[in-house]
């Protein structure tokens, strides 16, 4: 069995080390985030961080890498105060990948892959079109991340489309069934399969009135 130190995981090669750690945390949400400049140039680029922070309110947050130049992302949700999150489904996942390039602001990732923009309502940030979950989200706050220079934006959701026959009866969204893909390090997708939903969990009987000691 591989087995790797702190000191033996500085000492890799930087891609092995980027490559090791990324997959180490297991499969991760696959999301397109959707933004416009204030020069109404539309952006979009894969995220695999987005998570869910609270159900009410409900907000979702995302991690920026840090960089040393301009974040077309991040620059355009602080000018606009709103973003959209759009999963990446089993059809896209070359276009989607491709937004991971570094465009300059100028240029529009819709313009240079199949992703096409869509917009709902009077909704600024644009949504990717097909996505079978769209998420208007409400720039909330962010958190600057000491330890490596990233940072933690929370968003607000203020809308959420979703085709009827992807909502079960208690309100579960089944992305199962649209081949929603999950990511598995940098560059790994996989589109997974629902194999069971389990009842919600509470203390079995015989151990439930023991104290804690």
């Amino acid at each position: 069995m591989a087995e790797f130190s702190k000191d033996d995981l500085n000492q890799l090669e930087r891609i092995y080390r980027i490559n090791l750690i990324n997959s180490c945390s297991g499969y991760k949400s696959a999301n397109l985030i959707g933004t416009k400049s204030q020069d109404k140039i539309s952006n979009v680029a894969v995220f695999s961080s987005v998570t869910h922070i609270g159900s009410d309110p409900a907000l979702l947050g995302f991690f920026m890498r840090p960089t040393k130049g301009k974040r077309n992302t991040y620059d355009n949700i602080k000018t606009s105060g709103c973003f959209t999150i759009n999963p990446i489904f089993e059809t896209i996942l070359e276009a989607a990948h491709h937004t991971s390039a570094k465009y300059d602001g100028k240029i529009s990732e819709f313009n240079v892959t199949d992703l096409e923009e869509e917009y709902k309502a009077d909704f600024f940030a644009p949504f990717v079109k097909g996505a079978p979950l769209q998420l208007a989200m409400e720039f909330m706050e962010e958190y600057p991340i000491k330890a490596n220079g990233t940072t933690l934006v929370i968003g607000a959701i203020k809308k959420i489309y979703v085709p009827d026959n992807l909502i079960e009866t208690d309100g579960f969204i089944n992305l199962a069934k649209a081949k929603v893909a999950t990511i598995n390090g940098a560059d790994a997708y996989s589109i997974p399969e629902l194999k069971t939903r389990l009842d919600y969990q509470r203390p079995k009987a015989e151990f439930k009135n023991m104290e804690t000691s």
